[in-house]
C-alpha cells in the first residue's frame, strides 16, 4: 500500500516540534550510540512486541536486506519474540549510525503503543544531553588496595560457605533440613522495576493471585521491565544521577551511592535472593566495584535493645575483619551494605521530607559514633552515614509508603515465578523427575493450586504435601487434594505422622498450639517466644518443631530462641484445626461472626480453612492422628456457613457487601459440601461484583473467579452476572470458563479480556447448553481480529440478542466481518452497539449490507464515531430497503451536517418499524430543520428523538419543538 503523503508530512512535523525528538536530533553520532549502548537492555525489552514494526521501516530505508528482515520475523512468528528483538538491536548496531538515528526516529512515532518506549523517551527527555555520558556500574572494577586483598579473600570465602548451601525444611525426623548446593535448587525469580503501586486490600496469600501466567507475561511484554540482580545498582534503572570529577573533564555518572529497594509478598523469595546475590559477588560474578559486601537482617538486629555503632555491627558478624574495618571508611563507594526484612523490624525509621543538607537530630554521620540501630540503617540509606556507599533493603509491599521520602534510586519488585519458572521449581525440588512430572502436571490441571505456585513457598507446600500422593502405591489418584484446605491437610498429616510418636498425646498437644496460633492471627502476630508457649503450656520439643521454626537470637551475647511457624497461611491453618479440637467450643458461631466482621481481613484465610475443615474429605487425615473432630463444632460450622450465604445473597451495593458475599463463596469452596451449595445457591437468580463505577466494584483475582465459577455451577440459573470493572482479565476469564453459559445476561465490561478473551467467549457461546441471551464486552481492548472468533460463534449460537462492543478499536476491518456475520441467516443478534470503535465512512457500506439483509438487528448504537456525512448518506439506502427492521438507531457524536439530512430524513420517513432516532452533539443547523420535520411528521412510529447539543438556533428549536403535538406519545428532545 503506498504511503499517504499527507500523513508523512503530519508525522515529520509532529517529530520536528517534540522535544525528545530535537533531544535525539542534538546528539552527535557518537553520543547516540553511547545512549544506545546505555538502554540496550531495555531496548531489547521494549521492542519485543513492535520489533516487526521497527524492522520493516528499516527495511524501507535499506538500513536492512529482505533476508534479515526475513529472519527478524521469523524468530517473531516461531514465539521467540525476545532473540528476534535481540537479533534486530544487533543488526542495527552493526550497520552503523544512520540505522540507529532510523530505529530512534521509528521509536518516537510507535511510543504511544509501547509503553516501555514511552517511559525510555521520557527519560531521555528529562536528561537531555546528559545521557551520553552516563557510566553504568557493568563497566567499572574497583581496584583493591594491596592491604586489604588478604582480608576481601578471607571475607569471600567466608560468605561462600554461609551462602553457597540452600536449606530446606522437610516434614521428616531424620532429615529435618535438607541441604543442597545454592546453584543446583535455586530457581530463577522474575524481578521487575519499578514496583506496581496497587492497594494491598486482599489477603497476602492471594495478593498477586491475579497477576498469573498469561496475565504476567502478557503485562511482562506491554510494560512491566524485568531487570536483573546485576543491575540493582548504578544501572539504566537508577533514577538519580552526578557529576563525577574525571581525567578528562567532568563525567556525568549514576550516583555512586545507590540505595536500591526489592519488595515482594511474604515467601515470595526475599531473603533466598539476597542469599544468591551475595553468593554470585563472593565468586566474583556480579559486581566488582564493590570491595566488601555486609548483610544484615533485621530479625537478628531486633535483639539489639541497645544503641550501637555501625562498626559493632559489622564486628558482631563479621569479626575477622577488625583489624582492616577502620580502613574500609576510606572508600565507601566501594561498600555495599544489605539489610533483609524491613516489615519485621521492630524499630520505625523516619527520612525528612526532603533531601536537605539540614541533618536532623537522629541522623548518624559516623561509623564509630553509637546510635539507635534505625538511625544508622537509615542514615546510610540517606546517603549521610558513609557518602558513597551503596544499600539494598527488601520489604513486603505493605512497607513502601515509609520509604517514599528515602531517595531511592531503585525500586524493584519480585513477581515470583513465571511461565516455564514453576516448573523449573518442582523439576529441582525433587530428585525422581518422575516424581517431579505428575506433581507438576496435577498442580497444572487444578487452577486454586496452581495460580498459587507464582510464590516459591507455595511450591514448597505443594511439594511437600503433594509429593507423597505420586512415590507411594497406597493411596489412590481420587484422594490427591484440590482444595487448599485438602492440600494444608495432608501437609499437617504428614508432619503428624513423622513426629507424632514422640509424644503422648498429640491432640492435647496441637489443640495447645492451634489456641496459640489463633491469638497470633488475632493480634497480628507470627514470631512467639518462650513466654508465649509458656502461658499456652507448651515447651520445645520435637514435635512442636515439626511444625514451627527455631530462630536464634543474639541479645547483648546472650543466645535466645524464638518460633514462626514457616508461613503465615500455615498458622492459620493450625488455628482453624484446634476450633474442631476442642472439647468444650463454647459459642463457635460467636467467633466466626465476630472474625467475618472483622474490616481488616485477618481472619480471611482462616475461616475459609474452618469451613474447609467441616468437610469429611479434608477433616479425615488428620482425625486418623488427632482423634474425631467434635461432631457438634463439625455441624455448627456448616449452619453458620448456610446462615452467611442466605443473608449476603442480594447485599451487595457496597464493596464490602460483595466481598463479603465473594467470602462466603470461599467458604463454600473449601467445604466442598455439594448439598449445602445446591440449598444455599440452588434459587439465586442475580450476581453482582461489578459496578459502572470501578471504584464500586469488587477486583477479582483468578482464584476469585474459580470459586465463583464453582458456585454458579450449583445454580440452576443465573439470569444476571455483573462482573463489570472487576479486573478479570484472559486469566480470571479463564477459571470462569466453564459456568458462563448458564447466565442469562453476562456484564463483562472494562476488564481489558482482549482478543484472547473473546476466543474463550466463543466457545462457551457455540455450547448447546449455553443460554446467554445478552453479553457486555464494552471496553476490553478488543481489536478486529476478535470479529473471527465471534463470526462462528454469532452464526451458530440461538440464544444470543444482544451484544455489546462499545469502546473498543474494531475499525473497518472488524466491522466488514462482524457485518457479514449479520448477514448470516443462523445470526439472531437484535441489539448491536458498537459506539466508541474509531469508525468512519468506510465502515458504512459494510454497515448498510447488514441493515438491508439481517431479518433480526432491531437496535443499533453507532455514537461516537466518525461515520459523518458520507456514511450515514450510504446507511440511508440501506434503511429505505424493505428487509430492514431497525428500530432503534442512535448517531450521536459522528461529525454530521446539514449535507446528510435530506438523505436521512427522506429513508427513515417511510420507516414503518423506527421508534428512537438518536442524533444528538453533531453540527445540525436550521437548515436541516424542513428534513427533519418531514421525518418526524412522516415516520409514523416514532416514539422519541434526540436533538440536542447542536447548533440549532432558537427559532429552529422552537420549530422542532412544537412537532410534539402533531402526535400523541412523541417526544422530542432538544
Amino acid at each position: 500500500m503506498a504511503e499517504d503523503p499527507n500523513q508523512t508530512q503530519t508525522e515529520e512535523a509532529e517529530m520536528v516540534t517534540d522535544p525528545v525528538s530535537q533531544c535525539l536530533e542534538n546528539f552527535t553520532d557518537c553520543d547516540l550510540y553511547k545512549v544506545t549502548v546505555f538502554f540496550q537492555d531495555r531496548l531489547e525489552q521494549a521492542i519485543e512486541e513492535a520489533g516487526m514494526g521497527v524492522s520493516l521501516v528499516l527495511t524501507y530505508e535499506e538500513h536492512f536486506t529482505g533476508q534479515e528482515h526475513q529472519k527478524v520475523s521469523e524468530l517473531a512468528d516461531s514465539g521467540d519474540k525476545a532473540e528476534s528483538s535481540k537479533l534486530l538491536f544487533n543488526l542495527v548496531m552493526e550497520k552503523g549510525a544512520e540505522a540507529r538515528r532510523v530505529m530512534w526516529k521509528s521509536f518516537v512515532k510507535m511510543r504511544r503503543g509501547v509503553p516501555k518506549l514511552s517511559k525510555i523517551l521520557e527519560e531521555i527527555e528529562q536528561q537531555g544531553p546528559n545521557l551520553a555520558h552516563y557510566r553504568t556500574i557493568t563497566d567499572e572494577v574497583s581496584d583493591i588496595p594491596n592491604y586489604l586483598k588478604d582480608a576481601q579473600k578471607q571475607h569471600k570465602e567466608m560468605l561462600c560457605r554461609q551462602t553457597g548451601t540452600l536449606k530446606l525444611n522437610t516434614i521428616l525426623i531424620k532429615e529435618k533440613v535438607k541441604i543442597s548446593q545454592l546453584d543446583a535448587r535455586y530457581a530463577e525469580l522474575t524481578i521487575i522495576s519499578p514496583v506496581r503501586h496497587r492497594k494491598l486490600v486482599e489477603h497476602e496469600l492471594l495478593a498477586r493471585g491475579r497477576d498469573h501466567e498469561e496475565w504476567r507475561e502478557l503485562h511482562l511484554r506491554r510494560e512491566l521491565e524485568k531487570i536483573r540482580t546485576d543491575q540493582l545498582f548504578r544501572s539504566c534503572f537508577s533514577q538519580d544521577v552526578s557529576l563525577v570529577p574525571a581525567a578528562h573533564g567532568d563525567v556525568v555518572q549514576l550516583n555512586s551511592g545507590c540505595s536500591t529497594v526489592v519488595s515482594g509478598v511474604p515467601g515470595i523469595g526475599k531473603t533466598t535472593l539476597i542469599q544468591k546475590i551475595v553468593y554470585d559477588w563472593a565468586t566474583g560474578k556480579i559486581y566488582p566495584i564493590f570491595q566488601f559486601v555486609f548483610s544484615f537482617k533485621f530479625r537478628d538486629l531486633n535483639a539489639m535493645n541497645c544503641t550501637a555503632t555501625l562498626k559493632e555491627l559489622i564486628l558482631m558478624l563479621y569479626p575477622y575483619l577488625e583489624k582492616v574495618v577502620e580502613e574500609l571508611w576510606k572508600n565507601p563507594a566501594s561498600l555495599l551494605f544489605i539489610f533483609d526484612g524491613l516489615d519485621e523490624f521492630k524499630d520505625s525509621i523516619t527520612f525528612p521530607d526532603d533531601q536537605t543538607d539540614t541533618v536532623p537530630q537522629s541522623i548518624c554521620m559516623d561509623p564509630e559514633c553509637r546510635c539507635e540501630i534505625s538511625d544508622i540503617v537509615g542514615s546510610l540509606i540517606q546517603k549521610k552515614l558513609l557518602p558513597g556507599c551503596s544499600v539494598l533493603l527488601t520489604t513486603r509491599p505493605t512497607e513502601l509508603q515509609l520509604l517514599e521520602k528515602a531517595g531511592i534510586s531503585v525500586w524493584a519488585e519480585i513477581l515470583g515465578f513465571v511461565g516455564d519458572e514453576r516448573k523449573e521449581y518442582f523439576n529441582k525440588f525433587f530428585d525422581d523427575q518422575t516424581v517431579a512430572a505428575a506433581v507438576f502436571k496435577h498442580v497444572e490441571e487444578n487452577e486454586i493450586l496452581y495460580t498459587m505456585c507464582y510464590n516459591p513457598s507455595y511450591c514448597w507446600i505443594l511439594g511437600l504435601s503433594l509429593g507423597p500422593f505420586f512415590t507411594r502405591s497406597d493411596r489412590k489418584q481420587q484422594q490427591v487434594p484440590k482444595t487448599i484446605t485438602q492440600l494444608f491437610s495432608y501437609y499437617v498429616y504428614d508432619i503428624l505422622k513423622n513426629h507424632g510418636r514422640e509424644i503422648e498425646s498429640p491432640r492435647d498437644v496441637f489443640l495447645k498450639l492451634g489456641e496459640m496460633a489463633f491469638t497470633g492471627v488475632s493480634e497480628k502476630k507470627i514470631v512467639f517466644r518462650t513466654g508465649d508457649l509458656i502461658k499456652c503450656n507448651l515447651q520445645p520439643s520435637p514435635f512442636l518443631s515439626g511444625f514451627m521454626l527455631e530462630i536464634s537470637e543474639s541479645n547483648d551475647s546472650i543466645q535466645s530462641v524464638v518460633y514462626t511457624f514457616p508461613h503465615l497461611t500455615i498458622q492459620e491453618f493450625v488455628a482453624a484445626i484446634a476450633q474442631f479440637l476442642t472439647p468444650d467450643p463454647g459459642d463457635i458461631g460467636k467467633l466466626l461472626n465476630e472474625a467475618h466482621s472483622d474490616k481488616g481481613g485477618r481472619f480471611e484465610i482462616f475461616l475459609r480453612f474452618v469451613a474447609g475443615l467441616a468437610s469429611a474429605q479434608a477433616a479425615r487425615p488428620l482425625e486418623k492422628l488427632l482423634g474425631p473432630f467434635l461432631h457438634q463444632t463439625t455441624c455448627r460450622v456448616i449452619d453458620w456457613v448456610k446462615e452467611k450465604v442466605e443473608g449476603q445473597i442480594g447485599n451487595t451495593e457496597t464493596v464490602t457487601g460483595k466481598r463479603n458475599l465473594l467470602n462466603t463463596f470461599h467458604y463454600l469452596f473449601e467445604s466442598q459440601n455439594k448439598a449445602l451449595a445446591q440449598a444455599t445457591l440452588g434459587s439465586m437468580e442475580r450476581l453482582q461484583f461489578g459496578d459502572s463505577d470501578s471504584q464500586k466494584a469488587l477486583s477479582l483475582s483468578p482464584i476469585d473467579c474459580a470459586v465463583l465459577s464453582h458456585a454458579i455451577e450449583l445454580c440452576h440459573t443465573i439470569k444476571q452476572l455483573d462482573l463489570r470493572n472487576c479486573s478479570i482479565q484472559h486469566e480470571g476469564l479463564q477459571r470462569l470458563k466453564p459456568s458462563l453459559h448458564k447466565c442469562h445476561v453476562l456484564r463483562l465490561e472494562g476488564n481489558d479480556l482482549g482478543d484472547s478473551g473473546v476466543e474463550l467467549l466463543s466457545v462457551v457461546l457455540v455450547d448447546p447448553k449455553c443460554k446467554i441471551k445478552a453479553l457486555g464486552l464494552a471496553d476490553n481492548d478488543l481489536s478486529d481480529s476478535c470479529t473471527e472468533s465471534l463470526d462462528t460463534a454469532l452464526s451458530t449460537n440461538r440464544s444470543l440478542k444482544g451484544l455489546y462492543l462499545g469502546y473498543n478499536k474494531l475499525r473497518h476491518p472488524g466491522v466488514k466481518l462482524l457485518s457479514e456475520t449479520l448477514q448470516n441467516s443462523g445470526c439472531e443478534i437484535q441489539k448491536l452497539s458498537l459506539n466508541n470503535n474509531e469508525l468512519t465512512d468506510s465502515c458504512a457500506k459494510d454497515l448498510a449490507s447488514a441493515l438491508s439483509t439481517s431479518l433480526s438487528l432491531t437496535e443499533l448504537n453507532l455514537n461516537d464515531n466518525k461515520l459523518r456525512d458520507s456514511g450515514v448518506i450510504l446507511l440511508s439506502a440501506a434503511l429505505r430497503h424493505p428487509n430492514c427492521q431497525i428500530q432503534e438507531l442512535r448517531l450521536d457524536k459522528n461529525d454530521l451536517t446539514d449535507s446528510c439530512t435530506t438523505d436521512l430524513a427522506s429513508a427513515l420517513s417511510e420507516s414503518q418499524s423506527l421508534t428512537v432516532l438518536s442524533l444528538w452533539s453533531n453540527s445540525f443547523t436550521d437548515q436541516s430543520v424542513p428534513a427533519l420535520s418531514r421525518l418526524i411528521q412522516n415516520c409514523v412510529n416514532l416514539k422519541l428523538i434526540w436533538l440536542g447539543e447542536n447548533l440549532f438556533t432558537s427559532t429552529g428549536k422552537e420549530q422542532l419543538h412544537l412537532l410534539q403535538k402533531s402526535r400523541c406519545g412523541l417526544r422530542v428532545e432538544i
